[in-house]
């Protein structure tokens, strides 16, 4: 697969001579790391999506806010593009760079500004990582909620990028919910803050815009994110289900009766077996499903909250209902989960992770779809969701090296993706629209709200300069993309017509 800027917005980018820009760069900022080199700049050719690969015209690397500043205002006066990354775990290709464009890496960023226990807050740089937050305050009793699977290595600025969730999402709400505060450049260089210290701020919440923005509006320079006491009790169910659809039905159960689990996570068959060999969780392979619910708060809540659920888990059919005996195997649960992805890479030789949002009453007509789907384009999928929010993740297993699988893996997910759609959900939960499913936002959403869209980035960024191409497709590429799903018969969405 392949991306070029001109396929997502309209107009050719100038050409820029390398050393030209760097001596430029240089001059702006002369402690700023840049890198040239051909096999210095190819490690950075993709984030997690791998499918997606471009070689960026240089790359730096700065470690202060000035230095940011400096190469912003360079590449604005220039007219070149800029995309930031952060970890590079990103799944959308959202950090992809571009052959002609800048790759800023937030990756020096590093610093624990500040921690202020009674407040239940930390001031951070973009670069840390998303697992350091919690690791830093564990000794006020305190942690940071959203917890993505790629949370030992993942920056809270790509966190912010992707409005990352995690399997306590559920209670706990995604970034969106866990920052006060942003600290951003503008693409002219202009510091901004958006949020504040309290629990709210005066006109529009622009923080709440900004989170989720995938690098289109500014970059991040400082988060201060909220804080939570660790609950006093936390326990964790695991059931089978020798049905993945009464497992799907199980989750509306659950949720119908007023419970909000901290996780409620679902894994089927083939995700099942592959974690087991990998992490010896101690999971069920004979299972064709299973949840994990785990439950937190008082002991008092917590213990009939256990008897509860369980009841309800027995009622909606489970095979077999285990409560995590200590702390050591509630860890060993969440490790197989948590591990689920790079599991499943240990069976196949690639796999192209899907996300996409339903309605949680959908989940068992969506995994019946699923399977349908898998079944006609020849390609097995394994299903690891975030059950009690209804964001899935199918794993589509493929193998690169086999002629046109991987266009078959491509075209499998984007049906996924519509047949989520289809049933009143959405294209992405956690991951972001980035590169991969920007065709499908033309299936998500109506020509006057990308019109509103492009407005919305155009406030921020008039020259599209930051990170193009991603996210937000053009009316044109809609157009195309509504003309190929009649040619194809999969015309079933009104809005295409629109284009």
């Amino acid at each position: 697969m392949s991306f070029m800027y001109d396929e997502a917005i309209d107009g050719p980018l100038p050409t820029v001579d390398r050393a030209e820009l760097a001596a430029a760069l240089r001059a702006g900022a002369p402690k700023l790391e840049i890198l040239t080199d051909r096999e210095d700049l190819r490690p950075f050719e993709c984030d997690g999506l791998a499918a997606y690969r471009a070689v960026p015209l240089l790359v730096v690397l700065p470690s202060t806010v000035e230095e940011v500043r400096a190469v912003l205002k360079i590449a604005a006066a220039r007219g070149v593009p800029v995309v930031a990354r952060g970890a590079g775990t990103g799944l959308s290709g959202g950090a992809m760079p571009l052959e002609k464009g800048i790759l800023l890496v937030m990756a020096k960023f590093t610093r624990i500004v500040e921690v202020d226990p009674d407040a239940c807050v930390a001031r951070v740089e973009p670069g840390v990582r998303n697992l350091a937050i919690s690791q830093a305050v564990a000794q006020h009793g305190l942690y940071y909620a959203p917890d993505p699977s790629s949370q030992i290595a993942c920056s809270i600025g790509g966190n912010i990028a992707e409005n990352a969730g995690g399997v306590h999402c559920l209670k706990y709400g995604l970034t969106v919910h866990n920052v006060l505060k942003v600290d951003m450049l503008t693409i002219d260089g202009e510091l901004i803050t958006l949020g504040s210290d309290a629990f709210d701020s005066p006109g529009f919440d622009l923080l709440a815009l900004f989170t989720g923005s995938e690098g289109m509006l500014g970059i991040v320079v400082e988060v201060t994110v909220k804080l939570l006491p660790k609950p006093p009790s936390v326990k964790v169910l695991m059931a089978s289900f020798d049905d993945i659809v009464r497992a799907g039905e199980a989750v509306a159960k659950i949720i119908g009766e007023g419970v909000i689990p901290g996780g409620l996570e679902m894994m089927d068959n083939l995700s099942i077996r592959a974690a087991e060999d990998f992490i010896h969780a101690g999971y069920p392979v004979d299972a064709e499903a299973i949840l994990l619910c785990e439950l937190d708060g008082s002991h008092d809540d917590v213990d009939e909250d256990v008897e509860r659920v369980g009841a309800l888990l027995q009622a909606a059919g489970a095979s077999d209902l285990r409560v995590a005996r200590d702390e050591a195997e509630r860890q060993r649960f969440w490790a197989g989960r948590k591990n689920a992805f790079p599991a499943v890479g240990r069976i196949t030789p690639d796999y192209y992770c899907m996300d996409g949002t339903i309605p949680r009453r959908e989940l068992p007509r969506v995994l019946t779809g699923i399977a349908a789907l898998s079944d006609q384009f020849g390609l097995r999928v394994a299903n690891v969701f975030h059950a009690g929010d209804g964001n899935l993740h199918p794993l589509i297993l493929f193998d690169a090296n086999q002629p046109g699988e991987m266009d078959r893996a491509e075209a499998l997910g984007g049906r996924i993706l519509e047949l989520c759609v289809e049933v009143g959900g959405s294209i992405t939960g956690e991951h972001g629209v980035g590169r991969e499913k920007i065709n499908q936002m033309c299936v998500q959403f109506k020509q006057g709200e990308i019109e509103y869209f492009h407005a919305v980035k155009a406030a921020f960024d008039p020259s599209c300069l930051l990170n193009p191409g991603k996210n937000i497709p053009t009316l044109r590429r809609c157009a195309e993309f509504g003309k190929m799903h009649v040619h194809m018969g999969q015309l079933k969405f009104p809005e295409l017509e629109r284009f």
